[in-house]
């Protein structure tokens, strides 16, 4: 079955063991420092710096740049879909669902943008998918505007308390539990 399982920080090592990951994305500010589960792989586990703001220029902030995203794409393709894999932020909220689906959509091309947008909202009635990893992705993926118009479409998601998982399907009719 293959999965993208996001989550918030304080839950990955529950949910890398719960769906036996191996592989994961983690997507924190700097100097966030964290210990990556015994059962993630260290060679299979993708660290990037940035914060959850969506335009450049804010002080020492680091806005998800090109780089991150094209990094998000190649590192999905090398995914060996058997198990899952565990994206994460720190909330589970903004960078980790929109990373989620660019990775979805770097290995399943051929989805639809409006579907995948509905299937994040049935897993999830707290993602808000942070709009500038999804522009990014949109462009470099090419999917011509579809991605950022399907999560836009989405809306903002409802209030979160940064503690709830859910696992995205890659393809309609797999389970939305995590």
């Amino acid at each position: 079955m293959s999965l993208i399982v996001v989550s918030p920080l304080a839950r990955i090592a529950e949910m890398a063991v719960r769906h036996k990951a191996r592989e994961m994305i983690s997507l924190l500010a700097a100097n966030q420092d964290f210990h990556r589960p015994a059962v993630i792989q260290a060679e299979r586990h993708l660290k990037l710096t940035m914060n959850d703001i969506s335009f450049a220029g804010t002080g020492d902030l680091i806005a998800p740049q090109e780089v991150h995203v094209a990094e998000i794409i190649a590192f999905a393709r090398d995914w060996d879909q058997a198990l899952p894999l565990v994206v994460h932020c720190w909330m589970g909220v903004s960078r980790s669902p929109a990373a989620a689906m660019i990775a979805s959509l770097a290995v399943a091309p051929d989805d639809d943008d409006d579907a995948l947008a509905r299937r994040l909202r049935a897993a999830s009635p707290f993602a808000t998918p942070n709009m500038r990893l999804v522009e990014i992705g949109d462009e470099m993926l090419q999917r011509g505007g579809r991605l950022a118009k399907a999560v836009k479409a989405l809306g903002r998601g409802a209030d979160a308390d940064g503690n709830t998982p859910f696992a995205l399907p890659l393809s309609l009719g797999e389970p939305s539990m995590p």
